[in-house]
């Protein structure tokens, strides 16, 4: 008899979820959440029976009171048992030296800021992590440490992989959580981030403006002033305009921004948006290349649009 027979026997029936209990629809919608479902498998090698059951547990509800607060996460689990148990998950924090280096790369490129202030996290975000020395994403067991109050002997139980299943949908919604995982909060990187590419936090803008109205000083405004320009020079270019170049190649990745955006918070259908539109986007697409290039079915250059008789 193995130890899960022996905890499990006589077998007791599990007691309902609760009303309160976080039901999974579909994690891991976005990249960083199916990155974040990866180590699941990868890192805490857990059995297929055991994540099947988790996966079951996270649909269903039984997950609840999740709580991610300093880069910890905690939640309790209802089984079978009238005491609901409670699952702790926690990532190693990366210490001042690595998020020095990991914001002056983010910060050195303009696509990762942009993407970062508007919310979004970047496809190869963690290109700058592994060059500070580290991944974004736990590699190893050493880094992700579970917990949970079950007697069932196994790593990870159902219980934690529920949570681990919950936490990725929560990760679908906000990919900053991956950062406070690692120690740092999204406010703390997104200051850092400004900082580092010549602004300052609004922290600083705050406190600067709170001064300037104690003093009475009226706060300098910015203004530009334009060169001489006559009528006739209006449209003409400052400087040489840059060379331009059009691609209407067929993108590698078919769908890869919808699955990049993820479900919006509204979204109810089982299937992610990305599932649903990538057909269509695709067909569209192929549709615009194909007027682009002058292309018909055929694969011949399409005949000159007739002007219509008046």
């Amino acid at each position: 008899m193995s130890p899960r027979d022996f905890w499990d026997w006589p077998s007791t029936p599990k007691r309902p979820p609760p009303a309160h209990g976080i039901k999974v629809k579909k994690a891991g919608a976005t990249w960083w959440g199916e990155r974040w479902l990866e180590a699941l498998e990868s890192v805490l090698e857990g059995d297929s029976g055991r994540l099947s059951r988790g996966r079951t547990y996270a649909r269903a509800g039984r997950t609840h009171d999740l709580v991610i607060q300093r880069g910890k996460v905690s939640a309790r689990v209802t089984g079978s048992r009238p005491t609901p148990y409670a699952v702790s998950l926690s990532l190693n924090h990366f210490d001042a030296g690595v998020w020095k280096k990991a914001v002056a790369g983010m910060a050195g490129r303009a696509q990762y800021a942009a993407e970062l202030l508007a919310g979004t996290m970047p496809q190869d975000i963690d290109a700058v992590f592994r060059a500070a020395g580290v991944s974004l994403f736990p590699r190893s067991r050493e880094e992700l440490v579970t917990n949970c109050t079950c007697p069932d002997w196994g790593d990870p139980c159902k219980h934690v992989a529920a949570t681990h299943y919950v936490l990725g949908e929560a990760l679908d919604r906000d990919p900053f959580l991956l950062f406070e995982l690692r120690g740092w909060t999204k406010a703390r990187v997104l200051d850092a981030l400004r900082t580092a590419r010549g602004g300052e936090p609004p922290g600083v803008v705050k406190r600067k403006r709170r001064a300037q109205d104690a003093e009475g000083v009226a706060p300098e405004v910015p203004g530009v002033k334009p060169g001489k320009m006559t009528q006739g020079r209006y449209d003409e270019p400052r400087v040489p305009l840059p060379a331009m170049s059009f691609s209407f190649d067929a993108p590698v990745v078919p769908g890869a921004v919808l699955r990049q955006l993820g479900a919006p918070a509204s979204w109810g259908a089982e299937d992610a948006p990305g599932e649903l539109l990538a057909p269509r986007v695709r067909a569209a697409a192929e549709v615009a290349r194909r007027i682009a290039l002058r292309e018909t079915d055929s694969g011949e250059d399409a005949p000159p649009a007739r002007k219509p008789r008046r």
